[in-house]
């Protein structure tokens, strides 16, 4: 199995090493644990210190990152697809920056975490690392990536500046915080615009190629199918085992974000802003699993407790009790909250193929 999991590796880095025009000299990125490479950890943040241990990271690095996987993510792909190193995360030390940097918190949020705070959603906040405080690292790192103007422009006009995915732990925070769905939806707006400031943050600061990605689709979550499990089957999608609700929810967060996207490429149209439809690739999983080479479905969990769908939240993965399966590639879910690298490898080779972006990431 070692040797297969290899080779299918070193297959897919050679597909994304050559088959990809090797456009951008930099990658920026900004997100929460779907995208973090190690800043939650190095933060000295304590909360979940599980993924500072095996079995995270067993897949590729044989070892944790900080990564919330058991390997590369979306962003880790699309690296290797320009022949870029893995970006290493901004709060890390003895690195150089002039090929990208890891912005991206696990646990952060889209808005600060004084207006959750205000809203009454402050319980099960893990980090207070924000979007807003991720552009505050970007503006202390550029002036060692560019001076003037216009290096400044001549620099940026070769990097892609990947936006997400983020606002998730928003909503997250919100539901465990027992608010209401009526209550979770109405926060939507402020969200959006919070992604919707920070991309005109970055295009004011010399930004010219976005790539902004939306919610995945939470109602296939294993976490949110156990924590949310009603006995009333309508609830439930036929087609996939999803809840549709959460689901639903998912695609008004994306259709705003969409919208606010549009608005912002008519105020700056020499921009390239780019959506990631993370949704409808990720739900091919759930609609066609073995399709992917997902033997154990879309649902199960591969590193869990037990449950249905072996989520636990008094075991969660790495935490007593729990238990790693012995083929993550066979599996969508990697802890009930993130995916596998499988998963992602997934996603990112239909980002880079233009499959899920609405318009072209290779220029």
């Amino acid at each position: 199995m070692k040797l297969t999991l290899l080779s299918f590796f070193m297959i897919s880095f050679i597909h994304f090493s050559h088959s990809i025009p090797q456009n951008f000299t930099s990658i920026f990125s900004f997100g929460d644990s779907l995208t973090d490479t190690g800043n939650f950890l190095l933060s000295g943040a304590l909360t979940f210190p599980s993924i500072s241990q095996l079995p995270y990271g067993m897949t590729y690095f044989h070892r944790p990152t900080g990564r919330c996987s058991d390997g590369r993510l979306v962003v880790d792909f699309i690296a290797e697809s320009q022949g870029l190193p893995f970006l290493p995360p901004y709060l890390a030390s003895n690195q150089t920056f002039r090929q990208g940097a890891n912005f991206a918190v696990a646990g952060a949020t889209a808005m600060n975490p004084e207006v959750l705070h205000d809203m009454g959603i402050s319980r099960y906040i893990w980090t207070n690392y924000s979007l807003a405080t991720q552009l505050r690292w970007f503006d202390e790192l550029k002036p060692s990536l560019c001076k003037t103007t216009q290096e400044c422009s001549e620099y940026f006009k070769k990097s892609l500046f990947l936006v997400g995915e983020i606002g998730g732990n928003d909503y997250n925070y919100a539901f465990f915080s027992g608010k209401t769905a009526a209550e979770v939806t109405a926060i939507v707006p402020k969200v959006v615009q919070a992604i919707a400031e920070a991309i005109q943050v970055l295009v004011k600061r010399g930004a010219t190629n976005l790539l902004v990605p939306g919610n995945l689709p939470v109602g296939c979550s294993s976490a949110y199918l156990t924590l949310f499990a009603t006995e009333e089957k309508e609830e439930y999608d036929v087609r996939n085992g999803c809840l549709k609700k959460l689901n639903a929810f998912a695609r008004y967060h994306n259709e705003l974000l969409q919208l606010a996207m549009e608005e912002l490429r008519k105020k700056y149209p020499k921009t390239r802003i780019i959506y990631a439809d993370y949704y409808t690739a990720a739900l091919r999983f759930a609609h066609a699993p073995g399709h992917f080479g997902f033997g154990r479905g879309a649902l199960q969990t591969c590193c869990g407790g037990g449950g249905p769908y072996n989520f636990n939240v008094t075991a969660r993965c790495g935490h007593p009790g729990s238990h790693a399966c012995i083929d993550p590639s066979d599996y969508v879910s990697w802890d009930g909250i993130h995916l596998t690298e499988a998963a992602y490898h997934h996603i990112a080779d239909g980002l880079l193929k233009g499959s899920f972006t609405d318009l072209p990431l290779m220029i």
